[in-house]
């Protein structure tokens, strides 16, 4: 990854901000083209170097009719199914190599005190990451091109711990679930902050198999807290994770994306992307 990753992501988020504004026009690859300032070749070379698919495809993958026929096809056996048919590779990534441990009642209370965070920068498929961890694991991950903003917002997250910049081997591991290969993904281990309440939300998030999407009352009714989606969709707001607790592929029950802490556009791309990189190896 590098900066180019960003430099195109940026491109590709100006696209699909045009598409999901002009979508009722259905804008042919010309005109969408011209409107991120390429030629139609280059725009159709880029997006598929990103997406892994063409333009249209992957507008399938972003439009709200598509995402209504998903939920509606695993209403009430999305998790189940991700459990009993047992899928391999990228079904059951989170399931498989993501480890939960949260932080101990002293360091909740005390807002890190006594902890050492170390953190760094990274370019990912949708634009810079800060990463950061303890010695237990990935304690926070958040999209933010401001590098001094995304310090500010980390260090209001542990207000009493100490930080170095510096990065390490617990968040390479993480940052590996961006590559291309997931065949030899190293284990990744998180150590949150977080009531029992948020934790079990964000585990259910963990057990969405990639290129699915889930709806906020699914998730109320996995915890066994039917009556409780508004309260789940608080939880998955305050997620310290990006991408790793994939809070991404939860969407209203209308089939709408919804609004998502680091952008709406990044998270309709990560929706569309996922879909495309999920449907490459059925």
């Amino acid at each position: 990854m590098n900066t180019q990753d960003t430099l195109n992501y940026n491109r590709i988020a100006l696209a699909i901000d045009y598409i999901k504004e002009n979508f009722k026009e259905q804008p042919n690859l010309d005109v969408i083209a011209e409107k991120v300032h390429l030629s139609p070749f280059h725009f159709q070379r880029l997006f598929t170097e990103w997406a892994g698919i063409s333009p249209k495809k992957f507008l399938q993958y972003i439009s709200v009719a598509h995402a209504k026929k998903m939920l509606k096809e695993k209403q009430l056996t999305l998790f189940d199914a991700a459990f009993e048919t047992g899928l391999s590779g990228t079904g059951r990534l989170h399931d498989l190599f993501v480890n939960i441990e949260g932080m101990t009642p002293a360091e909740y209370k005390n807002e890190g005190k006594n902890l050492v965070i170390q953190y760094s920068f990274a370019e990912s498929p949708f634009g810079k990451l800060i990463v950061a961890s303890t010695a237990k694991g990935v304690c926070y991950m958040a999209f933010n091109d401001d590098e001094d903003k995304a310090v500010e917002l980390l260090q209001a997250k542990f207000p009493n711990a100490s930080f170095n910049c510096k990065s390490d081997v617990i968040q390479q591991n993480a940052l590996f679930i961006f590559q291309d290969d997931w065949s030899k993904l190293p284990e990744i281990k998180l150590h949150l902050k977080g009531t029992d309440f948020q934790l079990k939300v964000w585990e259910a998030l963990m057990k969405i198999p990639m290129g699915q999407l889930s709806t906020y009352g699914e998730i109320a009714r996995q915890i066994e807290k039917p009556n409780a989606s508004r309260a789940v969709g608080t939880a998955i707001g305050s997620n310290p994770i990006a991408f790793l607790i994939p809070c991404h592929r939860v969407i209203q029950s209308t089939g709408v994306f919804g609004g998502y802490m680091w952008g709406n556009t990044r998270k309709t791309a990560i929706i569309g992307w996922e879909g495309a990189k999920s449907s490459a190896v059925l």
